[in-house]
């Protein structure tokens, strides 16, 4: 499998890594941390030296029950450390994470190579008509309702997987009459799911996708993991993150690509994973 970005055609041989960079106060883990530019660049460049394929930089948190800023906070949060970034860092890839159709526009002026929508398109109009213009890679996300609420709304009336499936493959179909091929598909961990329904879909990963799609897998440091083993803070739950990581990689070859905090300790789930599937 592989993806173009900007030009440069990626080989997704064995699974690769994306380096979270929340430029949020509000975000569940590290909010309020990067807080100067000298912040940013070191934690990217730490990112990039322990083995991050790509950087996702986000300005808006969309954790469950979180207020959804402005456009223009999200702007100004975003691009000046996009432009820093890539002037320090020329060839980095970088995905932005935002449902904002003017947000990803002023991103891909500044190189921003993929685009996270995590409401798969459905909270503004423009995206696709976007992405058609740039055909640029896209995660597409399964997410129920908004973030705010998307706790309370998470009824679904057939089996999980299948209407996972169901939802992917028109949202696939009508990104294909835009032209996109390149997409990877994000089944949306703790969006919109219960403990319960989340673990549904671990458990079935294998029944879950599209042989000719990439599969991310964004758990990392989540409440599904912290609400399961009663831990006091998501800054304890590393050990339980490489865990899912492991299983989810094991279970579905098309997941080619881990959305992390943790990059070293992602990397490791993937050596080990991929050595061990050679006597399967």
């Amino acid at each position: 499998m592989t993806i173009n970005c900007a030009g440069c055609l990626i080989k997704f041989d064995k699974p690769k890594i994306m380096g979270i960079v929340n430029l949020t106060p509000d975000s569940f883990y590290d909010g309020g941390s990067l807080n100067s530019e000298n912040k940013i660049l070191k934690h990217v460049e730490y990112m990039l030296k322990n083995g991050a394929d790509f950087i996702d930089i986000g300005g808006c948190s969309t954790r469950p029950g979180s207020n959804l800023v402005t456009e223009k906070e999200e702007f100004k949060r975003v691009i000046v450390p996009i432009k820093m970034i890539i002037k320090n860092f020329p060839k980095i890839k970088i995905s932005i994470d935002t449902f904002r159709s003017k947000i990803a526009k002023a991103a891909i002026d500044e190189g921003v190579v993929m685009i996270n929508d995590i409401s798969g398109g459905n909270m503004d109009n423009n995206m696709f008509p976007l992405l058609k213009k740039f055909n640029i890679p896209y995660i597409l996300t399964h997410m129920k309702g908004h973030p705010k609420y998307m706790q309370k709304n998470t009824f679904y009336s057939n089996n999980i997987i299948i209407e996972l499936n169901n939802f992917f493959s028109k949202k696939i179909s009508l990104l294909k009459k835009y032209g996109i091929n390149d997409i990877i598909l994000d089944p949306g961990f703790g969006f919109g799911k219960t403990l319960e329904q989340n673990f549904q879909l671990l458990k079935h990963l294998s029944l879950f996708g599209f042989n000719d799609h990439l599969i991310l897998i964004g758990i990392s440091r989540k409440s599904m993991i912290n609400n399961l083993l009663k831990l006091s803070s998501c800054y304890k739950s590393l050990n339980a993150t490489s865990i899912i990581h492991t299983i989810a990689l094991i279970k579905n070859k098309g997941v080619k690509l881990l959305r992390v905090h943790d990059i070293k300790e992602a990397l490791e789930c993937v050596k080990i994973t991929q050595f061990y599937k050679k006597f399967i």
